[in-house]
């Protein structure tokens, strides 16, 4: 009777347990999340082409609107709404971002990246450095006010502690 129970018990981890130890199964979909249809061939193979030019387009530094005339219909569209709403803004050059600096500095290897990321850091330190001073002044002004308030509050009850109406002493 125990060789039977054992070897039911060792077929059962064979059959479910280690499989799921060798072969761990996904967590099921929440039900929430809709599934969708599956690409036909044809769709298949225009995205794979797609991808692969943009994947033979992206080892060229600057992919241009001739690449990807689609992104840059929508770029040019808004910048126009921008000019034309702000013509102050269009005179002066644009300042690149923090991101785009760090691209720059990355394509350069280790020399150029360590000053731009020494930049980065210290720029964020005396910004929170900031932040914490002026949290600090406004600390210190509440702790202020409210000892002000506690003084104001022990003179008004000295004063009429000294009044003998309002004495309620036995």
């Amino acid at each position: 009777m125990k060789v039977k129970v054992v070897c039911r018990k060792v077929y059962d981890y064979i059959r479910y347990d280690l499989k799921e130890i060798a072969f761990p199964s996904s967590l099921p979909d929440p039900p929430h999340i809709k599934k969708r249809r599956k690409l036909t061939w044809h769709e298949r193979w225009l995205v794979l082409k797609e991808a692969s030019r943009l994947y033979g387009a992206s080892w060229v530094r600057d992919i241009g609107p001739d690449l990807r005339p689609n992104d840059y219909k929508k770029d040019n569209d808004d910048v126009n709404a921008r000019e034309d709403a702000n013509q102050p803004t269009a005179d002066k050059p644009k300042e690149p971002s923090v991101l785009e600096d760090l691209a720059v500095a990355a394509r350069g290897g280790m020399e150029t990246l360590r000053p731009a990321l020494q930049r980065v850091y210290m720029t964020r330190a005396s910004a929170y450095r900031d932040a914490l001073k002026s949290f600090i002044e406004g600390y210190q002004e509440g702790i202020q006010q409210v000892m002000e308030k506690k003084d104001g509050s022990k003179t008004q009850a000295q004063h009429e502690g000294n009044d003998p109406k309002n004495s309620t002493s036995v």
